[in-house]
């Protein structure tokens, strides 16, 4: 079995991988200088594509699954797989019968986390009040409307995608005692720290009632945009909501207005909605209409996994569904090629 790493291994991670991987598995991984560590061009792999049994790796260049020809099993090292879908990567391997694992799961807690810290810091002002405190003034009158904090204990928090992030969530708001509702595809799998769970046709009956609400769900064809004006409009003026799923969940537009006429006390996101349509309609990572320049919303550049353990862990996630899939057992994170996840 020959696997093909797609990033610049470290002696390290390669003497790792070979460790664990069955006696006589060839493990390759480009050589030199680069650019990015984890975004190797066709040309830097190209020798070992034809024959390669297994990929794994964060980022595949333009070319090189079609001219995989002994590829059974491509490891994504992300939990999302809609980058993939976007290029066809998915319906790719379903139609010549090739296996995909991603590595959902290795960075819930870092995500959790990271979603936390939005709850507290839209709650308490954290990022105005800094500001004011650096700039030597004070705020003046105390317990005036607009520079109050909002609390979390007592109040209800909704997680709309309860998946390993979302339950992790859950978890951390009953730290808080906070009153926790769920919506997720399966609202009959119980999930422990949500209070109730519902089903997505039950998404705007949830959002009225909650405080905080948290986007976790997975990028697919069925939930993007499908946070939209009856959403928003459902929750309370009152309310936060804080995504760290992927941008194009939320639609921008409503977004901005509930934004910028006190619809929506707060937003904060870890990645915005990806617009690549062309030179006639200009390709960008940011939000059209400027969000992520208002004064009630913070951003985090998408790196909510960019944390300690989260890159040891994608490791090795990913060389155990290799293992796995070389001992003839079933992939424990194999992605079913028809929902994307």
């Amino acid at each position: 079995m020959k696997v093909l790493c797609l990033w610049y291994a470290t002696d390290d991670e390669l003497n790792y991988i070979r460790g664990v991987l069955p006696r006589g598995t060839e493990v390759v991984a480009p050589k030199g200088e680069y650019f990015s560590r984890f975004e190797p061009t066709y040309k830097e792999l190209a020798a070992h594509v034809v024959d390669a049994d297994v990929f794994i790796g964060w980022a595949v260049p333009k070319g090189l699954l079609e001219n995989a020809q002994k590829l059974k099993l491509f490891c994504w090292q992300h939990s999302g797989c809609d980058d993939l879908d976007h290029i066809g990567a998915l319906a790719y391997c379903k139609q010549r019968g090739i296996k995909v694992a991603n590595i959902r799961g290795a960075n819930a807690v870092a995500v959790a986390e990271h979603a936390m810290m939005f709850v507290l810091a839209l709650a308490k002002g954290t990022i105005y009040k800094h500001k004011v405190g650096q700039e030597g003034k004070r705020l003046f009158p105390v317990f005036a409307d607009a520079t109050r904090s909002a609390m979390l204990d007592g109040r209800t928090i909704g997680i709309v995608g309860v998946g390993s992030i979302g339950s992790l969530i859950a978890k951390q708001a009953k730290g808080f005692n906070m009153h926790v509702l769920g919506v997720r595809r399966n609202k009959e799998r119980p999930v422990e720290h949500v209070d109730v769970m519902h089903g997505p046709d039950e998404l705007r009956s949830v959002v009225e009632k909650c405080d905080y609400v948290v986007i976790a769900a997975p990028s697919t064809k069925e939930t993007a945009h499908s946070f939209g004006e009856a959403e928003l409009a459902a929750m309370k003026p009152s309310a936060f909501l804080i995504n760290v799923s992927r941008g194009n969940l939320i639609q921008e537009k409503p977004l901005y207005e509930a934004l910028t006429t006190g619809r929506l006390r707060g937003y904060a996101a870890d990645a915005w909605h990806r617009y690549e349509y062309g030179r006639a309609f200009p390709i960008s990572f940011l939000p059209r209409l400027d969000v992520h320049k208002l004064p009630n919303v913070l951003v985090s550049i998408d790196r909510a996994a960019d944390a300690d353990d989260v890159l040891e862990r994608d490791v090795q996630w990913g060389v155990q569904s290799i293992v796995e899939y070389a001992a003839g057992k079933p992939i424990t994170r194999e992605v079913n090629l028809d929902l994307g996840y």
